[in-house]
């Protein structure tokens, strides 16, 4: 084929970014969606650490819209003089545009290259621009990333600031619902990285409010990291250091834990990755600690500490703010200016010094503690050692009850990782061997939250994980020595097996963490019930696909009437979704809005979802009281407890509504088999089919994996064509920790904290 001129393709504006939006965004999954709410609230941010902006209120609509608002100097709108469009304009439509690269305007800032808030123009269905200044509000709207309106002055203002409002482009991201949990976890993380900012978070879908204001700064921050844990010391370890263009911040806490958790931030920016202050830290750290032990004799016949031992229980934030931070990619998680090293190590190696020697008790035992840890790792290097040396007597290097594949293509193999051995026994012999491994683990592993590495490497089931895997733990972890690219953990679906997960997911995270952030980690799902019916078998995962198997199994023998006229059986097992779905939407709305079925059931009889309206149809019901309208919103009392008409607004109950308003002119239906039966409601009709479905079915409910045979548990949990695992992935390194020290640590009452919040979020409890 020919190649020339007219086959090289230039995209023009912000073409690029909607043809590749992972290069600008990382990835187009809830990650990536993220991303952009805080391209824009870190432009808020900027105007924070100019010393223009002191309140940044942030708002989930109801419609997956979202608004940030502030209150700093506001985007410019005068006409740029090269290009004679507004300002606002160029910042939202032209990649490479912005206010940060002179540095008169920001001397700090996260942003850089000038693609921000134009990439979330570029991906977004539509984008509208508020910006007050000169005492007037100025307005455009925008719809992909192109403007549809002019800029227009649309009232007075008597303050100034920008409110940027977006709708993420649904054909660009593979859902546009925002995780609340997790955007309000990163306005928390920049309240506290900006000493004096107040962030307002609002959620509508669930009638939410949060505020973030923390004038101890980061030192706060690590007392709040902390909070679940037993501190070593009381006294927050800080310090503060600012030159001409750079001011670099530390605060420390010890723990009696085993596990490290350092933050750095650049900006504000969270690098993940870290970079030369990260490294700064770490050095001045080891050598100070090491300093002050030998001098004081806490360090005997020429120990020496390594940077592992006295990092052990430690609880760090590092936020340096510089005017030209050099990150690695858009994304920037990793900071690679060099001057920042040293400045950070001269910090840290004197603020510690002073901090050993005016609390030497404090000094003492956190040089104890390192000294523990220490010994803990040469204990554990001795076993590895021990180890490996048994492993080339025995003349191999993998563990004798691994079954282990033919192929030797790390990319193509998968591990499975068996809970039991009667169900690993069913593994090994229903897998495929050219490429599934099979590792059968007996009993519960060791809690490694509540154990040093070398107890670690005294645990049987843990050494043969780590062996078979081949990569070694941190901070001797080495992922190129991965033998399995797919590492699936496979457990009974019940409490024990859920506590297997669980402590298998703590032993990768806290050891293996590189799995985890690069999704070679799988949670395999095995089914609840197998339905049998003639000579044909069913699997479900869950109640509703069993109820779905029975409905299936039910329209072969029966017919279909609404309105006196046959319904053929497509439109039945459209219906049939339809309705699955209604049920689904239904008792989610009993369950979390806590809204009574037979009140659900009225609302949705209503012409519109407007106070009028629910109060029409809702008003005769004899347990409705106190009917009244505030400030248009609609109250009242039922069966004793006080609700609005808000509860009705959420994304699920219009989904709900819509479904009932297009399924409810079928009913009446009469179904015929043998006899007639009218069914009324949706309700009806899916209890019928499902009580039909199960005539001449038996249904067996699998206790355990053990239960089923090997051609069973091929078809249903390890076939890839057929099976179904979840990928287990980090986007909230600090909320893992958080939920990891809480369900696997020592303190108990934030443990039934926990389980008390999120009681109602269990589908299937099998005690």
């Amino acid at each position: 084929m020919d190649y020339g001129a007219k086959d090289i393709e230039v995209l023009e504006g912000l073409e690029a970014v909607r043809k590749r939006p992972s290069m600008y965004i990382g990835s187009t999954g809830q990650r990536g969606l993220h991303h952009l709410v805080y391209e824009v609230v870190d432009n808020s941010i900027d105007e924070a650490l100019a010393g223009y902006c002191t309140h940044i209120q942030v708002t989930l609509h109801k419609d997956n819209s979202v608004s940030i608002e502030d209150d700093g100097r506001g985007i410019p709108v005068d006409t740029h003089p090269k290009y004679g469009k507004p300002g606002v304009e160029i910042a939202m439509t032209m990649l490479h545009a912005g206010g940060k690269f002179g540095r008169k305007i920001y001397r700090i800032s996260g942003g850089l290259h000038g693609v921000g808030v134009s990439v979330v123009n570029a991906l977004s269905e539509w984008l509208e621009v508020e910006v007050k200044r000169e005492g007037k509000t100025f307005y455009q709207r925008y719809e992909y990333g192109k403007p549809v309106t002019p800029l227009e002055v649309k009232g007075p203002a008597a303050s100034t600031g920008t409110k940027i409002t977006f709708k993420p482009d649904k054909t660009i991201f593979e859902g546009i619902e925002f995780n609340g949990e997790a955007i309000s976890s990163r306005l928390r993380e920049l309240a506290y990285l900006t000493k004096g900012i107040k962030i307002t978070f609002r959620d509508e879908r669930t009638d939410t409010e949060e505020v973030y204001h923390y004038p101890g700064g980061i030192t706060a921050f690590v007392e709040y990291l902390n909070r679940n844990r037993t501190p070593l010391h009381d006294k927050i370890i800080s310090f503060e250091k600012k030159t001409d263009s750079i001011q670099v911040e530390v605060a420390m806490q010890y723990h009696d834990g085993f596990a490290e958790n350092v933050y750095a931030f650049a900006n504000s920016i969270n690098t993940q990755e870290g970079g030369t202050h990260l490294i700064g830290f770490r050095s001045a750290l080891t050598r100070t600690v090491n300093e002050y032990g030998r001098s004081n004799g806490l360090l005997k016949n020429g120990e020496s500490l390594s940077g592992e031992d006295v990092r052990e229980g430690l609880t760090c934030i590092i936020s340096v703010k510089l005017p030209e931070p050099q990150f690695e990619g858009q994304t920037k998680t990793k900071l690679g200016n060099s001057e920042i090293k040293g400045i950070v190590e001269s910090l840290v190696g004197r603020g510690l010094a002073e901090f050993f020697e005016e609390n030497p008790k404090v000094a003492k035992r956190i040089i104890e503690k390192a000294v523990m840890a220490m010994r803990a790792r040469e204990a554990a290097r001795r076993a590895r050692e021990l180890v490996r040396r048994k492993s080339a007597l025995d003349g191999a290097s993998l563990p004798g009850k691994l079954a282990d594949c033919s192929e030797r293509d790390p990319e193509k193999c998968e591990l499975y990782i068996v809970e039991g051995d009667s169900a690993g026994g069913s593994a090994k012999q229903g897998r495929d061997r050219r490429y599934q491994a099979i590792l059968p683990l007996r009993g519960k592993i060791l809690n490694v939250e509540k154990a040093r590495i070398d107890k670690i490497f005294e645990n049987e089931e843990i050494r043969a994980i780590i062996t078979a895997i081949g990569t070694g733990v941190e901070p001797d972890f080495n992922i190129d020595n991965l033998r399995y690219h797919k590492i699936i953990l496979m457990a009974d679906a019940d409490v024990d097996g859920a506590h297997i997960r669980t402590l298998l997911l703590t032993f990768f995270y806290r050891k293996m963490r590189e799995l985890v952030e690069k999704g070679h980690i799988y949670i395999a799902q095995p089914p609840l019930y197998r339905v049998k019916k003639g000579k044909k078998e069913y699997y479900a995962y869950n109640e509703e696909e069993l109820e779905q198997i029975f409905q299936r199994l039910s329209i072969q023998n029966l017919r279909f009437y609404s309105d006196g006229r046959a319904v053929d059986r497509e439109t039945v097992e459209n219906l049939l979704r339809d309705l699955n779905l209604y049920r689904h939407l239904l008792r989610r709305a009993e369950r979390e809005l806590e809204i009574p079925r037979k009140l659900i059931e009225a609302v949705l009889e209503a012409e519109e979802l407007t106070p009028e309206s629910i109060a029409e149809a809702i008003g005769d019901m004899p347990e409705v009281e106190n009917l009244r309208t505030e400030e248009g919103v609609l109250k009242f009392t039922y069966a004793g407890a006080d609700m609005d008409s808000r509860i009705f607004l959420s994304q699920d109950f219009r989904r709900l509504r819509e479904i009932y308003q297009k399924t409810r002119r079928v009913f009446p239906m009469v179904v015929k088999n043998k006899a007639e039966k009218e069914v009324a409601t949706p309700s009806e009709l899916l209890e019928y089919m499902a009580i039909h479905g199960k005539k001449g079915a038996t249904v067996q409910r699998y206790k355990g994996l053990g239960e089923m045979n090997p051609r069973q548990l091929w078809e249903t949990t390890m076939n890839p064509e057929t099976r179904t695992v979840l990928n287990v992935t980090v986007e909230d390194a600090m909320r893992a920790d958080e939920i990891f020290t809480v369900l696997m640590g020592d303190k108990v009452e934030p443990r039934r904290e926990f389980i008390a919040k999120h009681a109602k979020e269990v589908r299937v409890l099998d005690i």
